[in-house]
């Protein structure tokens, strides 16, 4: 069993502190929305925009592990200062080329690598702080604002940073997110974060397990609890599934739908508003007692909605509006008591470790599921894709209700019994 913190009086010191984060969040929603804009107009190429991806995507894969184990040995504080402060540093050298107009393509790939490299220290410290300030049985609804910040973020996102492109240069809009950056910042030099202390039976504690070995306790974490290692098989079903689903419906807009760039805003405007609603009925509601009840019934409303753009015809796209909403709805219910099981499940001393594996293995997941639904959509059409995520979604939603290891995770929660009771202190 872990320590929790009071049910009351946590409020005010966690939101100061999501606050902030929330707008930095969308200074770096509006900075990316800028860069990859400028490459689209500068080059026209979409080799240099999947390359941009790509080298956004490499540290969250390779360094997840790495970094997650680094999280559980530092002040999960200075963690989030330093990596705030790294992205913001970033920004600010983005804003001097692009001032003296000495901007290269290459240099946007280095600072998104870079800012990349900052949020794979600052997620897990964030996510695994989150668990030990915010009470067991208010996660799923904090989960749930969270949701809803993203569904908004992709919502508005894109709308302010073309607005600011036309209002300010692109050094200006860079600074916006370096001013961001600072309000989330400045929150963590007075709000205490608590930080567990990892005492282990019949070890000195000078003594220093190298972080290698923290590495494989947190894949021994996860190997050991059978919950836990059903949950991340589901979740990387789930991205293979996803992961193209989304990829394709620009396509599905045009080649099925008849459809144009309109189309396509209305449909993921939607799919957005559908986000958006979900993720403020789970902050509400809060979700079935059990959390992994929620998950089963977010996984059958992907399915219905899937099923329905794999076989209405093309000139119902009013359908397909309203299962894209259908879609945006149940995000929330799917990744909001995910993560809250995660963080109220996890030992606090190998959430930083645990997180971003599970983490990276749902990534690794990404270019399989592309790489399946490029030639069986080719070959049998878009619309047999999303018929087959709608089958697997349904059978995702069914382990969760049926394999007693997943349904009952949240009462199976000590995964590694060797390991000690974590103390958790301020830090």
């Amino acid at each position: 069993m872990q320590d929790h913190p009071q049910a009351t009086g946590w409020a005010r010191p966690f939101f100061t502190i999501w606050t902030g984060q929330a707008f930095s969040l969308l200074g770096s929603k509006v900075a990316q929305f800028a860069l990859i804009w400028w490459l689209t107009d500068r080059t026209g190429s979409a080799t240099v925009l999947a390359t941009a991806s790509l080298v956004g995507l490499i540290p969250e894969i390779a360094l997840g592990p790495l970094a997650g184990a680094y999280v559980d040995r530092w002040n999960r504080r200075i963690v989030m200062i330093v990596a705030d402060a790294a992205i913001a540093l970033a920004s600010l050298c983005l804003a001097y080329l692009f001032w003296i107009d000495a901007i290269q393509t290459w240099h946007v790939y280095a600072i998104m690598f870079v800012r990349s490299v900052g949020g794979s220290f600052h997620w897990p410290a964030m996510q695994a702080s989150t668990s030990l300030m915010v009470p067991k049985e208010q996660l799923t609804r904090v989960a749930g604002m969270n949701q809803t910040l993203n569904g908004s973020l992709n919502v508005f996102g894109a709308p302010l940073g073309a607005l600011l492109m036309s209002l300010l240069p692109m050094h200006g809009v860079m600074m916006t997110d370096v001013g961001t950056a600072a309000l989330a910042i400045v929150p963590l030099f007075f709000v205490p974060i608590p930080q567990p202390r990892r005492v282990a039976v019949g070890e000195d504690l000078s003594e220093k397990q190298s972080i290698w070995a923290d590495i494989r306790d947190g894949l021994r974490y996860v190997l050991a609890w059978p919950g836990l290692l059903i949950l991340t098989g589901v979740a990387m079903v789930f991205k293979i599934v996803l992961t193209p689903a989304f990829s394709l419906v620009p396509l599905l807009v045009k080649d099925h739908f008849g459809g144009t760039a309109t189309q396509l805003g209305m449909l993921e405007a939607a799919i957005g508003g559908g986000s958006i609603a979900g993720g403020l009925a789970l902050s509400v509601w809060g979700g079935f007692r059990k959390k992994i009840y929620t998950m089963a019934l977010g996984a059958v409303g992907f399915s219905l909605a899937f099923l329905t753009w794999g076989v209405i015809p093309g000139d119902l796209f009013w359908a397909a509006m309203m299962s894209g909403a259908v879609v945006g709805l149940m995000i929330p219910l799917v990744d909001g008591p995910l993560m809250a099981i995660l963080q109220s499940t996890i030992a606090p001393e190998m959430q930083g470790r645990v997180l971003t594996l599970f983490g990276s293995l749902i990534w690794i997941t990404s270019p399989l599921g592309l790489a399946m639904a490029g030639p069986i959509s080719d070959r049998l059409g878009l619309q047999i894709w999303y018929s087959a995520a709608a089958v697997l979604s349904l059978l995702s939603g069914m382990v969760f209700l049926v394999i007693p290891a997943a349904r009952d995770i949240e009462k199976n929660a000590n995964g590694d019994r060797s390991r000690p009771l974590a103390a958790v202190h301020r830090a």
